[in-house]
């Protein structure tokens, strides 16, 4: 490539994606004065992305003095923001020549660099994906087929954009509150064994918010674990634990896509709104390859086989015929190590206790993973006509042909 004006080279990249504008150094990059570092201020969720996209745009518009006013500015506030650092040391030496390719730095500062550069280059590359692919307006991803209103939030990662989305959800449905660039396995995904390096792909829940002081700097402002390994991961024979939504070292505001021991780590101030926002054992989080958006009536329609299938197993434990009730199960049910004929005593036990009254679901949440299987991971509060309280609960449903059946039941 022949050395180009900086603003060519990255038109180039915000519009077809070639690459993201990048140098090994500041200093080797121009020999410019390195800015003095300070501590690390803190930034409104989100905040500092916005501001190197804004630096981007600039560029592309052939306004590279206010770009490197912005970028200058920007490396002050956040001077462990490894990405912003380098946009600022191209945008240096687009001062004195033409760049010959992002990330303009001596072969022997690059060679220095290792693989970092080319991390580097990648995150940006996602980053920009992620901001250019938006999805459409009031649609959702296709496994919320249902949420409670007792989930005010619902968490999606696509790790194919090394992105996390935030949804409010309210009686008018599911609304995008935020997103976020995020780091999963150096692996990549799909987790299988522990210490493979993978980050799991299914429908968790947060199950906790540990407390930062009883955390090692490495986790940054926080950590949510969430349920891995889930019911479907256990019974596919999925081994590992402590994966955790969590921050970042105080040196890096970000770290490259593929970096965790199979986590989900985002830049400090965006988790530390998410500790903020979500809810322990309430807010679902889906972890997928490539989310698959679609409209809010689509998943409402998608929902309906499954839900007449809910509906039918709740008629049939309200007639009390133990048999009818068993036919919704799998021969390989199990409830927390009991199979199904050492928990059908549970069973009997609990119609015994509802003595025909009718029983109503209240809270329903279903969500939909499909793989190698069709799965449904549901749930609800169980009650019983004249009682006020009953059983929180979740079951695992396996579509087997046309019909649904319950490979697991749980109380919560």
């Amino acid at each position: 490539m022949g050395r180009l004006p900086i603003q060519l080279l990255l038109a180039g990249f915000v519009i077809a994606g070639n690459g993201p504008l990048l140098a090994a150094n500041k200093k080797t990059a121009a020999q410019a004065p390195v800015r003095a570092e300070r501590p690390v201020q803190k930034s409104a969720d989100g905040a500092a992305e916005a501001r190197l996209i804004e630096i981007y745009k600039l560029i592309g518009q052939s306004q590279s003095r206010e770009a490197l006013a912005k970028a200058g500015k920007l490396v002050d506030d956040l001077p462990n923001f490894q990405l912003a650092q380098l946009v600022y040391a191209d945008l240096l030496v687009a001062r004195s020549r033409g760049l010959k390719n992002f990330g303009d730095a001596p072969d022997a500062s690059a060679r220095l660099a290792g693989s970092t550069l080319n991390e580097l280059r990648e995150e940006s590359q996602r980053r920009m994906r992620a901001l250019r692919e938006r999805p459409t307006p009031g649609t959702i991803p296709s496994h919320f087929l249902a949420l409670s209103p007792r989930s005010k939030h619902a968490i999606a990662v696509d790790a194919s954009r090394s992105r996390l989305y935030l949804f409010e959800n309210s009686a008018a449905g599911m609304r995008l509150a935020g997103d976020y660039y995020i780091s999963v396995g150096k692996a990549g995904t799909a987790k299988t064994v522990e210490g493979d390096q993978r980050t799991p792909l299914g429908i968790y829940y947060i199950t906790s918010n540990l407390d930062p002081k009883s955390l090692k700097d490495f986790y940054g402002s926080g950590a949510l674990p969430i349920s891995y390994p889930n019911i479907l991961d256990s019974k596919r024979g999925k081994t590992g634990s402590g994966i955790w939504l969590h921050g970042t070292p105080p040196n890096q505001f970000s770290r490259p896509p593929l970096a965790t021991d199979g986590c989900v780590v985002l830049a400090n101030p965006d988790l530390q709104h998410i500790i903020n926002t979500v809810e322990v054992r309430t807010t679902p989080v889906v972890i997928a390859t490539e989310l698959q958006w679609v409209g809010q009536n689509h998943v409402r329609s998608e929902g309906k086989p499954f839900e007449e299938a809910l509906h039918a197993w709740r008629n049939a434990k309200t007639s009390g015929n133990v048999q009818q009730i068993l036919s919704f199960y799998t021969p390989d049910f199990t409830s927390n190590g009991k199979t199904l004929a050492q928990w059908t005593p549970t069973l009997r036990a609990e119609l015994t206790e509802v003595k025909g009254r009718n029983i109503q679901l209240k809270d329903v949440s279903y969500l939909r993973w499909t793989d190698a299987t069709d799965t449904m991971v549901v749930t609800f509060g169980e009650v019983a006509d004249g009682t006020r309280t009953g059983w929180t609960k979740r079951q695992y449903w396996l579509r087997q042909g046309s019909q649904w059946k319950i490979f697991f039941e749980g109380v919560i």
